[in-house]
């Protein structure tokens, strides 16, 4: 059993008629076919085609028969994404079973010949001859070589624009961030791990990528730029493969102003989800618009845009796929599920306003489609942006960071010698308690400034606690010193002390 390798892995036969006329192998093969138990989907005076069964094997294989000149070209071809590239052998034991039941059937219908081609002409008279300009997989089968998935052509216009964009961008990337690195090491001489991180996470940012704070300030225009961005190859490769396997399933499908209208907005869709998600950190990369592909891909299959013995195959595959993505977002690392998940949810809904045909003696207008689906964006984007507190989750860390840094001047003055100057345990408590906890009181108000997520805003009431308790007791050591009392310090100084320790060190 060979293995067919490819972007869309498939094995064609060139069988050689001689004095077999094509009707008489065309009607061959459909009764070979139909014994098979595949589906056969379309005959014609000029070819036939028909589907495997799904199987835990198996999405299902197209099989193809055309009549070119005096040869018949019979091909199995994988209809969905086929993991590492390869057909795991299926295409080559779909025309092993196809060939040794045509030689049954040939033998069997050698007497009937004449019966058989009757009907099958009155079959194929009434057949459409140009359904294979229509097929599912018709645009797939133009493509050559991998070249001319990156060229423009008649049902194929919008998808290697796309591909090459994100290609170019992520290129231009590359190039500027070794360029700006080595100018910042000339710059700075030896700069630090920290300095160097600090200065490529503001590079990234100015490229557009997808930041809750800075879209929910205004900066809208990154739902779509981040979009072309790809964090490393492999990032770029797995989304572009997929994006060149949907373009050619159904940008002919819904026609090139619709497939984009349909990628953008569910990038935007898938983007607004995540930034719901994601208080912090950036996001990019077009899995989200793919995975809105993949919805569209859904609603054109249940609104019968596709003929119907290839929906059930291509219905299972895309969903699988479509599955296998979200596991993936699920248990992977830096996967960004609520992008998928925003975006598949949002493909399907604006595709299937597209596409859907409510009555057939009524029209929609397409204008009328385009209005209602810009419409429910228009209201789920103001829901999204009016229900998304902007978070000072970085400002809040820094100030945090700081406070404990002053905190922990305490330790200085927890200990002081009873047999040091009066004068110098002062100065001390001043300058490690007083001032630090003065400082923090600062801090406190800076932060109670600030929107916080609510596990934040938890620890910020702790803050605030502690940084009164805090200030209250170094002014009360200070106090005790300065009065020379008889203890160390008075009751009421270590009770504000235990209460420090208290809030420091209570449990979860």
């Amino acid at each position: 059993m060979s293995v067919s390798w490819g972007y869309s892995p498939k094995i064609e036969k060139f069988i050689p008629l001689a004095d077999f006329p094509a009707d008489k192998y065309l009607i061959v093969a459909k009764q070979a076919i139909e014994n098979l138990g595949w589906a056969l989907s379309h005959v014609s005076e000029t070819g036939l085609i028909a589907y495997t069964p799904i199987s835990f094997q198996s999405y299902s294989e197209e099989i193809s028969i055309r009549i070119h000149g005096n040869f018949a070209v019979v091909k199995s071809e994988c209809v969905g994404i086929q993991m590492l590239f390869n057909d795991y052998g299926k295409n080559d034991l779909n025309l092993e079973k196809f060939f040794h039941e045509f030689e049954y059937v040939e033998f069997h219908l050698k007497d009937v010949w004449e019966e058989n081609l009757q009907k099958f002409h009155q079959f194929i008279a009434t057949q459409d001859d140009h359904y294979f300009e229509k097929a599912p997989l018709a645009t797939k089968n133009k493509i050559k070589n991998v070249l001319f998935l990156l060229f423009p052509q008649k049902g194929y216009t919008v998808t290697p624009i796309i591909v090459l964009l994100n290609t170019l961008y992520y290129i231009a990337i590359v190039l500027l961030s070794i360029v700006f690195i080595a100018y910042l090491s000339l710059k700075t001489g030896h700069a630090s791990q920290e300095d160097y991180l600090a200065e490529i996470k503001r590079l990234v940012l100015n490229f557009g990528v997808n930041q809750r704070n800075l879209v929910l300030g205004g900066q809208y225009w990154r739902l779509i730029t981040y979009q072309f961005i790809h964090g490393s190859v492999s990032h770029l490769f797995f989304n572009m493969y997929a994006l060149v396997y949907l373009g050619l399933m159904i940008e002919n499908k819904l026609g090139w102003k619709k497939y984009l209208f349909v990628y953008i907005m569910s990038g935007i869709c898938g983007g607004l989800i995540s930034l719901i998600f994601h208080q912090e950190g950036v996001m990019m990369g077009a899995s989200g618009a793919i995975m809105g592909l993949y919805g569209a891909f859904i609603a054109l299959l249940i609104t019968k845009s596709f003929e119907p013995k290839a929906t059930k195959s291509l219905l299972v595959s895309t969903l699988i796929v479509s599955l296998l993505v979200v596991i993936n977002g699920a248990f992977g690392k830096r996967v960004d599920n609520a992008a998928h998940i925003g975006g598949f949810v949002s493909g399907f809904i604006i595709t299937y306003l597209l596409a859907y045909e409510p009555n057939k003696t009524f029209e929609v207008k397409t204008w009328t489609r385009y209005a209602v689906s810009v419409l429910l964006f228009l209201m789920f984007f103001s829901g999204v942006l009016h229900f998304s507190p902007k978070y000072g989750t970085e400002e809040y860390r820094k100030l945090r960071d700081t406070f404990n840094a002053n905190l922990g001047s305490l330790n200085n003055i927890m200990n002081l010698k009873i047999s040091l100057p009066k004068d110098v345990k002062l100065t001390s408590i001043k300058e490690d308690g007083i001032i630090p906890m003065e400082r923090n009181l600062i801090i406190i108000k800076q932060m109670q400034a600030l929107t916080l997520r609510p596990e934040d805003a938890k620890e910020r009431a702790e803050k605030v606690k502690l940084s009164k308790a805090s200030h209250r007791a170094v002014m009360l050591m200070y106090r005790d010193i300065k009065a020379d009392s008889t203890y160390r310090y008075s009751k009421q100084t270590s009770a504000a002390l235990a209460q420090v320790f208290e809030i420091l060190y209570k449990p979860d």
